[in-house]
């Protein structure tokens, strides 16, 4: 029997943006992918339950430094709610708790949804990620095991519901991080009487990336190696919402040895390039210029 070997994983660079399929963990997803780039290393940029689908960030190698700048990103969703059926979960996967005839309008769930829409607090699921004294709550809600919760305030943005039937409707939900849609969808269903859960979602933005322009791990496995390559965005494609610092070759060698630079006053963090490209992440710090956070290997620091 011939064993066939698996060529040495290698340095991949960049951001690929992924749709995500149902059924699939976020971190099966991740090595999907990283599986079809033969990637070295590889992050994510924040998880998406497995019942769901759409957008994921993905990062690999010197990506993987900047994961962390999406954590606190807008995300937008495309959610199927069914109404008059509860369960334990606040899913489609979980165990019914009770059904109730539903006699609302159209009108009425978009004045319920409407409600919601600014600052709002929620109590997050048991079914979640949340830990508590280091256990997720979902390995408590499994035992039988219901723990207190403490309300947190989120922002909906926006809230649109449309294609609204006689127990389902859509919803379009634009929010700050740490949003539960299934709580969302849950309340909805108090506040119209009849109870509800979330059939469907769908993630389509992070922050500055859409829907639109993700793979599926489908069509990244049709294509021939180079082609997989050619779909990673820049390094610095987290970073673009960051003013760009331009530093000089010895500004630039200096930041790059971990000094700090002095440069006409600013504030806050930048994303910082030299003549030979793209550097890393700097901060201004009073009194002391600018000063390196975050850098990617280069040339000039190898």
């Amino acid at each position: 029997m011939v064993t066939k070997t698996r060529p040495p994983r290698k340095a991949v660079d960049g951001v690929l943006l992924l749709d995500k399929p149902k059924g699939m963990s976020s971190n099966g997803a991740l090595q999907s992918a990283r599986r079809l780039l033969n990637a070295k290393k590889a992050g994510h940029t924040g998880t998406l339950d497995p019942m769901a689908t759409g957008l994921m960030v993905l990062t690999f190698g010197e990506a993987t430094k900047f994961s962390q700048m999406l954590l606190d990103a807008d995300k937008a969703y495309e959610a199927l709610v069914k109404l008059g059926v509860e369960t334990d979960t606040g899913d489609a996967e979980g165990v019914v708790l009770a059904t109730r005839e539903v006699t609302v309008s159209a009108e009425a769930v978009r004045a319920a949804a409407a409600g919601f829409v600014g600052e709002i607090e929620q109590i997050p699921p048991m079914y979640s990620a949340l830990k508590r004294d280091g256990k997720p709550l979902y390995e408590y809600a499994r035992a039988g095991v219901e723990v207190e919760r403490s309300a947190r305030r989120v922002s909906i943005r926006s809230l649109q519901v449309s294609d609204v039937a006689s127990d389902t409707f859509v919803m379009r939900v634009e929010c700050s991080k740490g949003t539960y849609i299934r709580t969302l969808a849950i309340d909805i269903g108090r506040v119209l009487g009849c109870g509800a859960h979330l059939a469907g979602l769908r993630r389509t933005g992070i922050g500055p990336f859409d829907l639109a322009d993700a793979l599926t791990l489908e069509s990244l496995e049709a294509m021939p190696e180079a082609e997989r390559m050619q779909q990673l965005q820049a390094v610095d494609a987290l970073l673009t919402h960051l003013p760009v610092l331009s530093l000089d070759a010895t500004q630039a060698g200096a930041i790059l040895h971990g000094q700090a630079v002095q440069v006409a006053e600013g504030e806050g963090q930048v994303r910082v390039y030299g003549p030979a490209g793209f550097i890393g992440l700097a901060e201004y710090l009073a009194g002391r210029g600018v000063v390196p956070r975050r850098l990617v290997n280069t040339a000039e620091n190898a």
